[in-house]
């Protein structure tokens, strides 16, 4: 399940209804699917369309979306740095921009005007769906691994827009993850046990 971090106020958001809330204000979607025994998450793209044809049916009426496809990254992607270079810099896109992550890690930054970036680390199971016009950037967790269905309204799919804001070198990628957030709060819990 996603998380939210706010690196200025070091507050950190894991329960799904909070990250809800949360980013409801700023006007992005946000959902946790189950995947276990839909389809593997390695299975050719055809296959995982099929398998989420109904939900993905749902997503293209609800915000007009033409077309889906599965997109594939892993250390092995060619030109990797160079495709990451387009996404980790500050842009915007003239339409949503929606995942469906089958597999692997990222982050999303949104950077709201007169707001603090915040962060959302997204993985297997977890739909996003940033409007259209959000300031943001993307990257990869370390192991630059991630497989998703994405929707567009444009058979081209989108571009990115950059704004010239060198905002995102400030904020690099760091992937907590549930597992670093469940010792942390046994850590907590084990300290407050103790004193």
């Amino acid at each position: 399940m996603a998380l939210i971090r706010i690196p200025e106020t070091s507050r950190v958001i894991t329960s799904a209804a909070r990250i809800n809330d949360f980013l409801s204000e700023y006007g992005i979607q946000y959902e946790n699917w189950p995947v276990a025994g839909r389809v593997n998450a390695d299975a050719g793209a055809e296959e995982i369309l099929s398998a989420y044809a109904e939900e993905i049916g749902q997503l293209k009426e609800r915000g007009g979306y033409i077309t889906a496809d599965v997109v594939n990254v892993t250390p092995d992607t060619p030109n990797l740095q160079v495709m990451l270079d387009r996404f980790n810099q500050e842009h915007t896109h003239a339409e949503d921009e929606v995942r469906f992550i089958l597999k692997g890690r990222g982050i999303f930054y949104i950077h709201v005007d007169e707001q603090p970036v915040f962060a959302i680390e997204i993985e297997e199971g977890d739909l996003i769906n940033v409007p259209a016009g959000t300031k943001h950037w993307f990257d990869l967790c370390a192991d630059k691994t991630i497989r998703a269905i994405r929707l567009f309204r444009e058979q081209a799919g989108w571009t990115p827009l950059y704004t010239g804001d060198a905002i995102a070198t400030g904020h690099q990628p760091l992937c907590l993850g549930p597992n670093y957030l469940r010792s942390s709060v046994a850590e907590v819990a084990n300290e407050a046990i103790s004193a």
